[in-house]
């Protein structure tokens, strides 16, 4: 089977995966909130439960070595964002929605862990390295396709629950329709001879990670409550629905421009230095509360998401080929560790502040450190830049 099929198959299940599976809250929090189910406190708690299960499901992904344990959580975690996503249907107030945002959370780190190992090997052994890229698109598409029904069935009246039937059916379809054509993970080939070490770059992977952990921390707050904060401007109107499908559009389409560029030494760093900084700038920007002011943070936010994702990937394979999947369940992990201080940040800035304003303020400094943690020259011992140069020299 063709390589770019399987490749325009894993964007869509990562479509399934995140952007219903995984983000479906988003654009449901309004009407969770208006329905008297949960409160702002109590959706931040909701979200960290998803990122929570994001967590394990990252740490658990690691150990997956053997061709069926990796066959089994993709497989497993794709169908268990359709059913509880169907599940939700039924959920009413807190609890039930905590436990099946737990449970998609571990599903779609599953997912996502074990198709960007699966992906980018592909893409590297057929020699489609934009391509692989542009599988990064598919949960930007998967938010958009969120976003656009919601508008669809607030224009007609629906409340939560229809809208998750809605999620649930549109998530079956995708998986169906891909499902045979997934990539299967191989046997690794046994070494002939004596093995001989590859020393892993520990230290460049632990500072990518800790720039992961801050970007999970920044980028949260805005992705979680957008939807949110645009209704609370406008007042249930119909154009507070379309920062949710709008932030998915930009993310996706800044893959399609990370991917245009060129490979030179240091290049994934100064790029991943300059999202982490835009991004800044979005998180900022929502801090103004108006409608320019948020327009900009779907922009500067959404433009850079998967695009540093997919940047933070590419970097740890450039420090460590040899350890794909090891280093990005790591670096999940990192990452959802990050997203489990997000909502935190958000519950207890509401608590007390009365208003995500102070969680902002600390999510957008951390994209700013994270960004500075890239900017000093960091050579390894063997004398090759790591992941705190912006430009390489050797």
């Amino acid at each position: 089977m063709s390589p770019f099929i399987r490749l325009f198959a894993s964007a869509i299940a990562l479509m399934m995966a995140m952007g219903i599976g995984r983000f479906a809250l988003t654009p449901q929090l309004p009407h969770l909130i208006g329905e008297g189910q949960i409160s702002l406190t109590a959706a931040g708690l909701i979200a960290a439960a998803n990122y929570l299960g994001y967590l394990l499901g990252a740490l658990d992904a690691m150990f997956a070595r053997r061709p069926g344990q990796v066959s089994a959580r993709l497989h497993g975690g794709l169908w268990l964002c359709v059913l509880l996503t169907l599940a939700s249907f039924w959920a009413s107030g807190f609890w039930s929605h905590l436990l099946l945002r737990l449970g998609t959370g571990v599903a779609s780190a599953w997912v996502l862990v074990m198709l960007t190992s699966l992906t980018q090997q592909l893409a590297a052994a057929s020699n489609r390295p934009r391509t692989g890229t542009l599988v990064f698109a598919g949960p930007g598409l998967g938010i958009m396709l969120t976003g656009l029904l919601a508008l669809l069935s607030n224009l007609y009246g629906l409340g939560s629950a229809p809208l998750w039937l809605i999620y649930a059916g549109a998530a079956l379809a995708m998986l169906l329709a891909v499902l045979p054509f997934l990539p299967r993970p191989q046997q690794a080939p046994t070494p002939v001879g004596p093995a001989v070490a590859v020393p892993a770059p520990t230290r460049g992977i632990a500072r990518l990670g800790l720039v992961y952990g801050l970007y999970g921390i920044g980028y949260i707050i805005p992705a979680t409550f957008m939807s949110q904060m645009a209704n609370a401007r406008f007042q249930g109107h119909w154009l507070a629905d379309l920062f949710w499908p709008g932030f998915g559009l930009a993310a996706a389409v800044g893959v399609g421009v990370a991917s245009l560029r060129r490979p030179a030494d240091g290049s994934t760093s100064r790029w991943l230095m300059t999202t982490l900084w835009l991004q800044a700038a979005g998180v900022f920007a929502c801090l103004l509360g108006n409608g320019p002011g948020l327009a900009l943070g779907v922009i500067l936010c959404g433009g850079p998401f998967l695009a540093c994702m997919q940047l933070v990937m590419q970097r740890s394979r450039e420090l460590a080929p040899q350890a794909t999947q090891r280093n990005a369940g790591l670096l999940t992990a990192c990452f959802a560790v990050g997203q489990l201080s997000g909502p935190l940040l958000a519950a207890l800035s509401n608590q007390f502040a009365n208003s995500l304003q102070p969680a902002l303020i600390v999510a957008g400094s951390g994209l700013l450190l994270a960004g500075a943690l890239l900017w000093r020259p960091q050579v390894s011992p063997a004398g090759c830049a790591s992941v705190g140069a912006p430009i390489a020299r050797r």
